[in-house]
C-alpha cells in the first residue's frame, strides 16, 4: 500500500501517527506572529500619521486664523488710510479755495470804482464856502459814516488860465478838504486834492477850458469794501446825478 500524501508545508506525521496538536498550534503561531507584529507596527504607523495629520491641521488652522487676523488688520489700516486721504484731499481743496480767495483779495486791494460825484460851486473864485455848499458837503459826508475802503478825489477848477488858475483852483480844493476834515471828521488820508486850473475835469469828455470856479468831489470805492459793507451810493449830489 502506498503511503498517504503529505503537504509540503504542513508538519509531517511521525512514524507512529499524526503530529501532536500542540505542535500544529506552535506551527500556526510561528506563521501568524510575524503577521501580528506587522499589523501592530502598521497600527502604530497609522496612529502616528493620524497624530501628525491632526497636528498639521491644527497648525494650519492657527496659521489661517493669524493670516485672517493680519488681513483684517491690513483692511482696517487701508480703510483708515482712505479716510485720512479723503480728509487730506478735503483740506487741500479748502486750502486751494483759501488761496483763490486770497488771490482775489490781493487783486482787489487797489481796485476802485467811482460810486458818486458832488460838484461845489464858488462865487467869484473866492475860497469861501456858502451855506448851500456847506449843506451839500455835510449831506455828502453823512452818507459815508461807517463805510470803509473809499477815498475822495477833490479837483479844483478855475476859469483863470496858467499859474493863476492853478493857484486859485488849489485854494478852492483846500477849502473843501479843510471843511470835510474839521467839520465832518473825514480822515485826512482819505482825501486827495489836485489843482487843475482851467483844464477839463479828469476823466471828463469835455475838452473846453473850465468856465466857472468849482470843486468836484468823486467818491472812489474799493471793490473789496463793497463786499463787506453797503455801498454809499445814495450820497447826495448837487446835480442830482449819480455816476455808476
Amino acid at each position: 500500500m502506498a503511503p498517504p500524501s503529505v503537504s509540503v508545508n504542513a508538519p509531517k506525521e511521525g512514524f507512529w501517527g499524526r503530529v501532536n496538536p500542540f505542535a500544529r498550534k506552535k506551527w500556526v503561531n510561528n506563521r501568524v506572529d510575524p503577521i501580528k507584529g506587522q499589523l501592530s507596527e502598521l497600527d502604530e504607523v497609522n496612529a502616528k500619521n493620524g497624530r501628525d495629520i491632526k497636528d498639521v491641521d491644527g497648525r494650519s488652522q492657527a496659521g489661517i486664523r493669524r493670516a485672517q487676523s493680519t488681513a483684517d488688520a491690513a483692511n482696517q489700516t487701508a480703510s483708515d488710510a482712505g479716510i485720512l486721504a479723503d480728509r487730506a484731499n478735503a483740506t487741500a481743496l479748502g486750502a486751494n479755495g483759501h488761496v483763490d480767495q486770497l488771490n482775489t483779495t490781493v487783486s482787489g486791494l487797489d481796485q476802485y470804482h467811482q460810486a458818486n460825484q458832488l460838484d461845489v460851486a464858488f462865487h467869484h473864485g473866492q475860497p469861501i464856502l456858502s451855506a448851500a455848499a456847506r449843506k451839500q458837503l455835510d449831506a455828502f459826508a453823512a452818507n459815508l459814516a461807517g463805510h470803509q475802503g473809499y477815498v475822495l478825489e477833490i479837483e479844483g477848477h478855475s476859469p483863470q488860465a496858467s499859474t493863476a488858475g492853478i493857484q486859485n483852483s488849489g485854494r478852492l480844493a483846500e477849502a473843501v478838504k479843510r471843511y470835510l476834515v474839521t467839520e465832518d471828521q473825514i480822515p485826512v488820508y482819505r482825501l486827495h486834492t489836485v489843482a487843475l486850473g482851467n483844464a477839463p475835469a479828469i476823466g471828463s469828455e469835455e475838452t473846453k477850458p473850465a468856465k466857472t470856479s468849482s470843486v468836484s468831489i468823486r467818491l472812489m470805492e474799493n471793490s473789496l469794501a463793497a463786499q463787506e459793507v453797503a455801498s454809499p451810493h445814495d450820497v447826495a449830489s448837487s446835480t442830482g446825478v449819480e455816476r455808476p
